[in-house]
């Protein structure tokens, strides 16, 4: 049970068996590792390759987290070994990361998601690429990379485009915290379940008749799925959608100063607004010049030139001490007064955003995706 990711089986009464891979590190919110990025990766790809596996079912151990993310401790660490340098081991993790995200957005099998609890960064990836995505009356999704002086990676830069006006635009400048009824209606999820639910749904998909279509086996999962999901209780009241209307106001057009002064500049006693302009006003300037350059630059991309693009960006990042101050003053001392590199938005010029944008290395590691 100390393995760092779990895999075990079920077998079905009609044939086969159900494949359930559980992320097991309670004490970092299962956050990710480099050594549970490989053993998922090699796990999956043999599952896939298995006739006998007809479903995949994903979860995370303990009832906080699905994922919190990345280790961004083990990243920091890693990016001092060798500042203003290549950073190896860690572009290595990210990469395997996004090979990983990448396999789930495009296996040839269904994967059941449980994403209950804290759901963030590197936890939003796994989630966002399986085909049934459950969130429960305990999911709390954010990407709180702004902070960190990081980006939203791990495909955030193509599923945050499909979101409804300019939602994803919003939750990547103020990593903005969202709930499961916010998360069904950005697209990140597929049914509300209760967390209470768990068990009895894995028998239910563990009774079905699976044929081996990937097709017919989805919607056959799906409809057991919105089974549940019409006994399901306490959904919790949405913040995206009522506030649809404000935040494509606020976040409407090419100027990043304009945006960031109108939400810096919101007057309310709505708390959800506030958490938000919080989490804007204490990100990193440079970080919102680059996650901003980022969005735009791959708004009209697929999957995998997102992939090899995300991984340019985090690896110059990797190189540019921004990063490990920002995980310093929010996770490490916890001071939460970070010494970011420019003070206001104004100061950081277009020049000093366009090199985190080149690629430092003849070929992109993922090239090959």
């Amino acid at each position: 049970m100390s393995a760092p990711v779990l895999f075990s089986k079920l077998a079905c009464p009609q044939g086969g068996v159900i494949a359930i891979a559980t992320l097991n590190n309670e004490k970092t919110l299962n956050a990710l590792s480099f050594e549970m990025v490989e053993l998922l990766l090699a796990q999956l790809q043999q599952w896939q390759n298995d006739a006998r596996v007809k479903l995949v079912f994903l979860q995370g151990q303990g009832g906080r987290a699905f994922c919190a993310g990345g280790d961004v401790h083990a990243m920091r660490l890693l990016a001092l070994k060798n500042p203003g340098g290549p950073c190896v081991e860690a572009e290595t993790f990210f990469a395997q990361e996004y090979r990983l995200d990448y396999l789930l957005h495009n296996y040839a099998k269904p994967i059941v998601v449980w994403g209950h609890g804290i759901v963030m960064g590197g936890g939003l990836g796994l989630l966002a690429g399986c085909s049934h995505r459950v969130v429960t009356e305990k999911t709390r999704i954010a990407m709180p990379e702004v902070t960190i002086a990081l980006f939203p990676d791990v495909g955030g830069s193509y599923f945050l485009h499909r979101m409804p006006g300019e939602c994803g635009r919003f939750l990547a400048l103020t990593a903005a915290s969202i709930n499961a009824s916010d998360a069904l209606y950005a697209g990140l999820a597929d049914v509300f379940l209760n967390h209470s639910q768990q068990a009895q749904v894995l028998a239910a998909l563990q009774a079905l008749a699976y044929s081996g279509d990937n097709q017919a086996d989805s919607a056959l999962i799906s409809e057991q799925l919105q089974r549940f999901a019409a006994l399901a209780i306490d959904k919790p009241e949405a913040n995206l959608q009522p506030h649809q209307r404000i935040i494509d106001e606020l976040c409407g057009g090419d100027d990043v100063q304009l945006i960031v002064e109108r939400i810096a500049n919101i007057v309310s006693d709505d708390l959800w607004l506030q958490r938000a302009q919080q989490g804007l006003r204490g990100g990193s300037p440079l970080a919102i010049k680059w996650i901003f350059k980022q969005l735009q630059r791959s708004a009209q991309l697929d999957l995998k030139a997102v992939f090899n693009a995300e991984l340019v960006l985090v690896s110059n990042i990797l190189r540019h001490p921004e990063f490990a101050e920002g995980v310093r003053a929010l996770l490490v001392d916890k001071d939460k007064t970070p010494q970011w590199q420019y003070a206001t938005l104004a100061e950081v010029g277009d020049a000093v955003v366009d090199r985190f944008f080149v690629p430092p290395w003849p070929v992109n590691p993922l090239a090959d995706l």
